[in-house]
C-alpha cells in the first residue's frame, strides 16, 4: 500500500493532492454538519430544542481550528471521530423512514474520513520536504 501511494503522489504531484484531499474534507464536512442539523432540527427535546443539535455538532465543531490551521494531526484524530459519525449514520439508516437521511450520513462521514487521513498524509509528507530543502 505504501509503495502504491507514494508512487500516486509521484503521479499526480503532493501539492495538487494535498488541495485535493483538502477539498473533500471541507465538502464533507459541510455535509455532515448540515445534515446533523437537519436531523437535529426534527427531534423533539422537551425544553431546549437546541440540544440535540449541540450534541450531534459540538464534537464536529471543536475540530475547526484544526482544519481552519490545516493541521494534519488534528485532521488524522477528525478522522477517526468521523468513524462514530459513520456508525450512527449506519445505525439510523435501519430505523423505519430514515434510510435516505441514514445512508446519506453514512456516505458523508466515510467521506470525511478519507478526506482527513489522505489530507493528514499529504500534509505532514508536504511540510516534510518544505523543512528539508
Amino acid at each position: 500500500m505504501r509503495h502504491w501511494l507514494e508512487g500516486f503522489e509521484a503521479r499526480h504531484g503532493l501539492d495538487n493532492l494535498t488541495d485535493r484531499s483538502r477539498q473533500l474534507v471541507l465538502g464533507s464536512f459541510g455535509l455532515l454538519m448540515v445534515l446533523l442539523i437537519w436531523s437535529g432540527l426534527s427531534m423533539q427535546a422537551g425544553d431546549n430544542p437546541l440540544t440535540p443539535i449541540l450534541v450531534r455538532t459540538l464534537p464536529l465543531v471543536l475540530f475547526l481550528p484544526s482544519i481552519i490551521g490545516r493541521r494534519p494531526r488534528g485532521h488524522a484524530w477528525l478522522a477517526f471521530v468521523s468513524l462514530l459519525y459513520f456508525t450512527q449514520g449506519v445505525m439510523v439508516a435501519t430505523l423505519p423512514g430514515q434510510g435516505l437521511l441514514g445512508s446519506l450520513e453514512a456516505v458523508s462521514a466515510l467521506g470525511l474520513f478519507t478526506g482527513c487521513m489522505f489530507y493528514a498524509r499529504f500534509r505532514s509528507r508536504q511540510m516534510k520536504l518544505a523543512s528539508s530543502e
